[in-house]
């Protein structure tokens, strides 16, 4: 959510990537609830943290979405990086209804996109390429 809000939001300012220690399927409610703001992930593959450090692939900024204990098992990429860390609850730990399981999922999806409007007004001048250790 955080990847497709950085490129949506920053009208091509930013070039944002995301993934995860251990991609996995990609949450049919996250899906759901960002179609709800016309975001389309019903394409996006999940991809391993690790394939994107082997390629040398190199950012301006490396934001971990998850815990900070788990955000430090990422690899340091190289060079002189910002680094951030949200941490959002993980929608795939919704319980109850289908409903039930939306509203949470929506509400972590809020938070997301405003925190990502936050960090877009503090850097609105500058380019980045950013990286997302980013399972959701």
């Amino acid at each position: 959510m955080a990847e497709a809000y950085l490129n949506h939001c920053s009208n091509g300012r930013l070039e944002a990537e995301s993934a995860g220690l251990e991609p996995g399927t990609i949450n049919s409610y996250v899906v759901e609830v960002m179609m709800e703001e016309n975001i389309d992930l019903s394409a996006k593959k999940p991809q391993s943290v690790f394939d994107l450090y082997k390629k040398g692939n190199q950012y301006d900024a490396v934001i971990t979405v998850c815990s900070p204990e788990v955000g430090r098992r990422c690899p340091l990429f190289p060079g002189r990086v910002l680094r951030r860390n949200w941490p959002f609850a993980d929608p795939s730990a919704a319980v109850g209804s289908d409903e039930d399981k939306r509203a949470y999922v929506r509400k972590i999806r809020d938070q997301i996109k405003a925190e990502v409007k936050s960090f877009l007004e503090d850097f609105n001048e500058r380019g980045f390429k950013l990286f997302l250790d980013d399972p959701l």
